[in-house]
């Protein structure tokens, strides 16, 4: 996806590695305690899932949204991609559903190092807010609390796996998004410490980053990449979506011998996967972001509080194999139940 959730973005091994918290240079605090907002019974709750833009990564929310509005009973549920991966058009996309009666906030942040101003002024409305499929960059998260996948950790999990599939050796090409976003680049350092741990069987010949913006401009990296240097490469590691699709079309119509791990459950990857043309993909859990959030906020507006502000939850990343590729949603839902079980257990307290 473009910056969040392996999407950007996002997303993603049939077991986990790590507990829901997410570790690894994602842990992080809140050093406000919002003003609480008016109690509410679940329909008088209205929940807006707000994206940074439109990306294939946030379908799983739309699509979830009317399932969780009946679910859980509350007054509605809307999805909104329309802020154009711009931080201000989403900050008026989010005062204007305030203002069409909206209450509960899901938001994945178009700036995760600017993002906490805006959670910030929805929290003093009284409203709760949770950081969905991204992070704010730093050590303070103004949300309620953030789910998200912990990129870092998956993006270490899909190098180990293009790692496996070139044999332990060779020459390593990283495709992921933009440069500037905190997510790219604890995705950066997951890669770099998966060929780290090889001790130098297998080099990182390049990071390209930049090239989620759209399908286009990831197939034009991946046709210069291989122009320039398909012949020198063993593997391609992709952390973002677009790349992921561009880099298994460009390797499979090249039909040069380089091992691509993936990103995501795009069909055309799926389909890689079973014909052997892709080694593996990252899967990561927008769905469980979705339904889990919308559950903890509609709690929240109940009157439950966060018994650790600002914490960051691990939503999970899934490896999936030609061995494994028929399992892996039922993983992901055994992943989403864990969560709201996690949810009512540990980081919610309710009187």
């Amino acid at each position: 996806m473009h910056q969040g959730p392996l999407i950007r973005l996002g997303g993603l091994a049939a077991a986990l590695v790590l507990a829901a918290t997410a570790t690894a240079g994602c842990a992080r605090k809140s050093d406000d305690t919002a003003t609480a907002g008016t109690t509410r019974t679940p329909a008088e709750v209205k929940i807006a899932l707000v994206s940074g833009g439109a990306h294939p990564y946030f379908q799983p929310w739309k699509t979830e949204a009317a399932k969780v509005r009946t679910d859980l009973g509350v007054g509605d549920v809307t999805f909104n991609e329309t802020a154009a991966w711009d931080q201000t058009k989403q900050n008026d996309v989010l005062k204007s559903l305030a203002a069409q009666g909206y209450n509960a906030f899901g938001v994945f942040g178009v700036s995760p190092e600017n993002v906490n101003a805006t959670f910030d002024d929805l929290k003093r409305q009284g409203f709760p807010v949770a950081s969905l499929g991204s992070c704010p960059a730093g050590d303070v998260d103004k949300a309620d609390f953030c789910l998200s996948t912990d990129v870092g950790l998956a993006a270490y999990k899909a190098a180990q796996a293009a790692i496996q599939a070139m044999g332990g050796r060779g020459n390593l090409v990283h495709l992921t998004g933009n440069k500037v976003d905190s997510n790219t680049q604890r995705r950066i350092a997951g890669v770099q410490k998966a060929v780290d741990e090889t001790g130098g069987k297998v080099k990182l010949l390049q990071t390209v980053t930049d090239v989620d913006k759209d399908l286009q401009t990831a197939q034009k990296a991946v046709a210069d990449l291989l122009a320039a240097k398909g012949d020198r490469i063993q593997g391609i590691v992709n952390t973002a979506y677009n790349p992921a699709v561009a880099a298994a079309e460009g390797v499979k119509q090249s039909k040069l011998p380089i091992k691509v791990v993936a990103i995501d459950d795009d069909k055309a990857i799926l389909a890689d996967i079973k014909d052997g043309s892709v080694a593996a993909t990252v899967l990561q859990n927008p769905v469980g972001q979705a339904s889990v959030g919308s559950y903890a906020l509609t709690k929240l507006a109940g009157g439950c509080a966060m018994t650790t502000p600002g914490v960051v939850v691990d939503s999970g990343s899934f490896v999936v194999t030609a061995d494994d590729i028929g399992a892996y949603d039922t993983d992901r839902q055994a992943k989403t139940d864990e969560l709201r079980k996690a949810f009512d257990t540990r980081y919610l307290t309710c009187k």
